[in-house]
Parts: C-alpha cells; sequence; structure tokens
C-alpha cells in the first residue's frame, strides 16, 4: 500500500507526464519533418530544441522564489495552462520564430513542473527512501516521455503533424481537475524564507559536495537529455537509412527512434526506483555514479560503429539502461545536499545546471554534426563522461582514504 508521501509524488510525477507529451514528441518528429515545420535549416532545429532550456536558465531562480510566495497548486496549474497551450501549436505555428516564441513559454511550463516535483520529493521523502522516490518520481513522468516519443513518431508518419500535436495539448489541458484534486494548495515548506537570497545562492557553492554534484548534473543532462535525445534520428538516418526493416516491417528513422527511446521509458517506472533503493543503502550512491559513467563512455564510443543492426540495438538499450541510473543517483545525490539546508537554493540551481547543460547538448550537437560529423560527436561525448568519471573516482579515493586515515 502507498504512504502517503508516495501518493502525493505520484500525483505530481503523472501531471508532469501528460505535459511533457508536445516536448519528447519533438524530439524525435523535428530533425526529420522540419520542413514541414516551416524550417529553412538543421541548425534551427537544434536551436528550437535548446531554446526553451536556455530561458529557463534565468526563470528558475525565479520560479523557486514564486514557490515561496504561491502554492504549489497554483504555480503545477500554471504549468498544466502553458503546457497545453504549446503543444497545441506546434502543429499550426509554421515558422522558425512562432515555434520560437512557443518552445520558451514551454521552459516556463517546465521550470514550474520540474522545480515543484523536486520540492514534493524533498517535503515527503527522509534518508531512508530519498533514492527510492526520486526513482519513482523519474520513472513516473517519464511515461510522458515514452508516450510522446512512440506515440509521435507513429502518428507523425499516420495522421499528420497538426492533428497529433491537438491531440498532445489537449490531453495537457485535459488533466487541469486532476491538478485541482490532488495537488496541495499550500506553500512549499520551507523554513527559511530567505533562503533565496543572492547570499544563499553564493554559499550553496561553499556547501560540501555541491560541486561534484552540479557537475554530474551538467555532463548527464548535456549528454542524455541534450546530445542524445534530439540526435538519436539523425544517427539512425545517416548510419543507416531513413527507412528501416526489422523483422519484415519497414520503419521510418523517426518511428524507430521513438519506439528505441520509448522503451526506456517504459522500463523506468520498474527500474529507476530499484536503482534508487540500491543508492539509499549503506555503500551509498557515488560508487553507483562513477560506473554509470563509465558505462556511458563506452557505449557512446561504440554507436557510431555501423555494427550489425540486432548488435546496435542491444548497446542502444545497455546506453538507456545506463541513462536510467545515472539520472537517479545524481537527482538523489542533488536531494541529498539540499535535505540539510536551503532546499530550494539548492534545488533551484541543481535544475539551472541540469537545464544548462540539456541546453548546450542539442545546439553543440548539431554544430559538431554540420563542421565535422555525427561520429566524431558521440566519441567527443564519451570522452566527457569518461574523464567525468575519472575526476570522481580520484575524489572519492581521496576522501575515502582521508576518512579512514588515522588521526
Amino acid at each position: 500500500m502507498r504512504t502517503d508521501a508516495e501518493k502525493q509524488v505520484v500525483a505530481i510525477a503523472l501531471i508532469t507526464a501528460v505535459c511533457l507529451l508536445g516536448d519528447s514528441m519533438l524530439y524525435i518528429v523535428l530533425p526529420i519533418y522540419w520542413k514541414s515545420f516551416g524550417l529553412s535549416s538543421l541548425w534551427q532545429v537544434g536551436i528550437l530544441l535548446s531554446i526553451n532550456r536556455f530561458v529557463r536558465l534565468p526563470l528558475n531562480p525565479l520560479v523557486g522564489w514564486l514557490y515561496q510566495r504561491i502554492s504549489k497548486r497554483t504555480g503545477i496549474l500554471i504549468a498544466v495552462g502553458l503546457a497545453g497551450i504549446t503543444t497545441c501549436s506546434y502543429g499550426v505555428a509554421n515558422g522558425f520564430w512562432l515555434l520560437f516564441f512557443m518552445r520558451c513559454l514551454w521552459g516556463v511550463a517546465w521550470s514550474f513542473l520540474r522545480l515543484g516535483g523536486f520540492l514534493t520529493v524533498l517535503e515527503a521523502a527522509d534518508q531512508h527512501n530519498r533514492g527510492f522516490l526520486i526513482g519513482k518520481y523519474n520513472g513516473l513522468w517519464g511515461v510522458g516521455g515514452l508516450t510522446g516519443m512512440l506515440a509521435g513518431g507513429l502518428l507523425a508518419d499516420s495522421i499528420g503533424i497538426e492533428a497529433m500535436t491537438l491531440m498532445f495539448g489537449a490531453a495537457a489541458l485535459f488533466s487541469i481537475p486532476f491538478v485541482i484534486r490532488h495537488i496541495p494548495d499550500h506553500f512549499s515548506t520551507n523554513a527559511q524564507r530567505v533562503d533565496a537570497s543572492i547570499s544563499a545562492y553564493k554559499h550553496v557553492w561553499l556547501q560540501k559536495n555541491v560541486l561534484p554534484v552540479m557537475v554530474s548534473g551538467l555532463m548527464m543532462s548535456m549528454a542524455f537529455f541534450g546530445i542524445y535525445m534530439s540526435t538519436l534520428s539523425r544517427l539512425i538516418e545517416v548510419n543507416y537509412s531513413d527507412s528501416i526493416s526489422l523483422f519484415g516491417i519497414v520503419f521510418g528513422s523517426a518511428t524507430l527512434a521513438g519506439m528505441i527511446q520509448a522503451i526506456r521509458w517504459s522500463w523506468d517506472p520498474f527500474l529507476a526506483p530499484r536503482f534508487g533503493q540500491l543508492s539509499d543503502q549503506t555503500t551509498g550512491r557515488t560508487p553507483m555514479l562513477i560506473t554509470a559513467l563509465f558505462l556511458g563512455s563506452v557505449w557512446f564510443a561504440i554507436l557510431p560503429f555501423q555494427l550489425p543492426l540486432l548488435v546496435w540495438f542491444l548497446v542502444l538499450l545497455l546506453l538507456q539502461l545506463t541513462w536510467t541510473m545515472l539520472v537517479t543517483v545524481t537527482d538523489s545525490l542533488a536531494t541529498d545536499v539540499a535535505s540539510t539546508s536551503y532546499k530550494v537554493v539548492v534545488m533551484t540551481t541543481y535544475t539551472v545546471v541540469v537545464d544548462v547543460g540539456a541546453a548546450i547538448g542539442p545546439t553543440f550537437g548539431y554544430i559538431v554534426n554540420e563542421v565535422f560529423n555525427i561520429s566524431v560527436l558521440y566519441w567527443v561525448t564519451g570522452g566527457l563522461l569518461f574523464s567525468l568519471g575519472v575526476y570522481l573516482s580520484c575524489n572519492y579515493i581521496y576522501k575515502t582514504g582521508k576518512e579512514n586515515s588515522p588521526t
């Protein structure tokens, strides 16, 4: 039976999932059907997939400040309304600048959703179940990514972009009664109302373990939420073709990319809480994080090679399994730091850092793709993850040795 704390986490996660449909669909559909959206160049794809994250950089501190002055219900209602409007617009707002504006509005919506979710977990969790609830939260809102990517690729190939975006937008708006019923109409419980001051943001960086957590969040989001999500359909198209025959069925590259990434979202509700539970144990989260970074670097390095298709799919699945582990552990480490003091400030800073990585990813990816090629992009990404794994390993060994040394 679910506890009241778990029910709160489940509610905010499912609302986020519905609002995420339109955004996750774009990562599959836009790199393939960019001309249908009125775009004139591939670099515009990278900008549109990044701009919603760039606008969140100055917005996240503002949203953190607002969550100390408005109820969580009000914040989530703002997010749901904006998510419905922007998703409906994707199919009818033809042209780069209209889409640019709508992606900026979606950035506002996601700021309210993401910070509201993190604060819900912080209020509901303790040191014994924080990793589990983070995994539960991430896994359930990932269902939106599953549906958006899988259904987005299929529906774009069948009923068209306009009808699909109107369906997804309506689904977000229909979740408003669910918000009113399940999201509490009270302020975020944080004893430190002055916690959003400029001095508080400066003090956060002096806290123990903050820098490694923030750097890990940056690299995780850049590699997976930025580069991988925005370029997978392009990688399939370049390395194989724009249509692939698998088990006698022909799939478009957009559909196939959606199906592959949807597999990850489908197992997240089950595997992410398990990874979280493992990290809650006495061995700690840092060894799991280091392991995930080294594994991710290997899979990124292998992907550009034209392997037999089934072998290549296996590597993709292993990469996505590593992604699930990495997101769960990194988010759990961030909430560990936030649980001691400055909750809103720490989580706001973390969401800003994650957004920086996710914003850099698509733009960096498509620039490298045009200047070099997509293989170089994936090798560079693997190298960055490997370098971070080496840094964290040295830091962990040093700290462990210092703690165990006689005084």
